[in-house]
């Protein structure tokens, strides 16, 4: 019979003995292929990191967790309780939820009693803190401020809350203040006088007027009741503040009744609002990006890692070294909540969160990954 003969048999052997070894080559080329692209997955992350920035923080209305928004247009939530638990592990200090809420980074964040705003390029989108914390992260809306013109993206990096009118402010690349009902969703009216980019806002508790700083170097005073503008503070053009080498630009403003601090290209400064006076310059020198008012002190926070502590007279009280090389955003925690959970936030050029336990050192940070 053709094909029953010894040379047959030992071909088919061959063939046999072929064949496995071909489906193992599979495998291992298999293998590796999942293993390079788990290494260049690894490698992305890494660079990731490395570069990444935290624009943005703001707490819950529990007061138990926090939401950091980053370059890469995500959101990470992190439990602030489990964090600051004495049976804490490492595991604890990561986010329990990381979502994509941008196509850019998200610039600011700010949080309502049932929902956290952020702010990215053109567009401002609100979130149900109930179901974040469930890991449910689907936008509730979007809304887009009406710009001058349909091919205008601006960046809006200011966000501002204002409870007794429920409404939102918002500012940022378009050199506007835009005010927004947060009840029916409608944009009501458009503040105008900045020439360039609007980098911050403060709210005036007592009277219905909102501050404004910009890169034109004008802090100015609005009566929201009326979008009037009330009063200008070129800062820039008061020599004992005033720094050409570092620009005109405003960066950071507080207000806490009759006063303002305000700082960036100009030294950190505090300014007695009524007579539109500088009474306090702050002997610091690199420009500061995120001021706040906190009981009898000025905490700022800029180039550098520190977070610095200000008597209201000038005199520093206290440098606290951060792990960023350099911070863009304070949070304090202050809900009544959860006073288990007051702490201080600090975040910048970095993937870390900052978390001071009370303002003399950094207890420990969160971290995006």
């Amino acid at each position: 019979m053709v094909g029953c003969g010894p040379a047959s048999r030992s071909r088919k052997r061959a063939r046999q003995k072929w064949q496995p070894e071909g489906r193992r080559l599979d495998i291992r080329k298999s293998f590796l292929t999942r293993r390079d692209l788990s290494c260049g997955m690894e490698v992305q992350r890494a660079l990731e990191r490395l570069h990444m920035t935290i624009f943005s923080q703001s707490v819950s209305p529990c007061g138990k967790f926090l939401a950091a928004g980053n370059n890469y247009g995500q959101i990470a939530i992190f439990s602030l309780s489990a964090a600051l638990s004495s049976e804490a592990k490492e595991e604890s200090k990561k986010p329990v939820v990381t979502f994509v809420a941008h196509d850019g980074p998200v610039y600011s964040l700010v949080s309502t009693d049932r929902h956290l705003l952020s702010a990215g390029d053109g567009e401002v989108k609100a979130w149900l803190w109930g179901e974040i914390i469930k890991k449910g992260c689907k936008e509730v809306w979007s809304r887009h401020p009406p710009y001058r013109s349909s091919l205008e993206v601006p960046e809006i990096n200011a966000l501002l809350l204002n409870p007794k009118e429920n409404s939102l402010l918002l500012a940022g690349g378009d050199c506007q203040l835009h005010t927004m009902d947060l009840e029916t969703g409608t944009f009501t009216r458009a503040l105008r006088g900045h020439t360039d980019y609007i980098h911050c806002l403060a709210l005036r508790e007592r009277s219905p007027e909102v501050l404004s700083g910009s890169e034109d170097g004008s802090v100015r005073l609005w009566d929201l009741r009326t979008g009037e503008e009330v009063q200008t503070i070129e800062v820039y053009k008061h020599e004992e503040c005033a720094r050409p080498q570092n620009g005109k630009w405003i960066g950071c403003l507080a207000t806490d009744s009759d006063w303002m601090v305000c700082g960036g290209g100009p030294a950190l400064t505090l300014w007695h609002l009524r007579s539109a006076t500088p009474t306090t310059v702050f002997p610091l020198r690199a420009p500061q990006k995120h001021v706040t008012f906190y009981q009898d002190l000025i905490l700022s926070a800029g180039q550098g890692p520190c977070v610095n502590q200000w008597q209201l007279s000038g005199e520093l009280k206290a440098q606290v070294p951060g792990s960023s090389p350099s911070l863009l955003s304070l949070s304090l925690n202050q809900q009544p909540a959860a006073p288990e959970c007051k702490v201080l936030t600090a975040a910048g050029n970095s993937c870390r969160v900052d978390v001071f336990t009370n303002l003399g050192y950094r207890a420990f940070s969160l971290s995006f990954s």
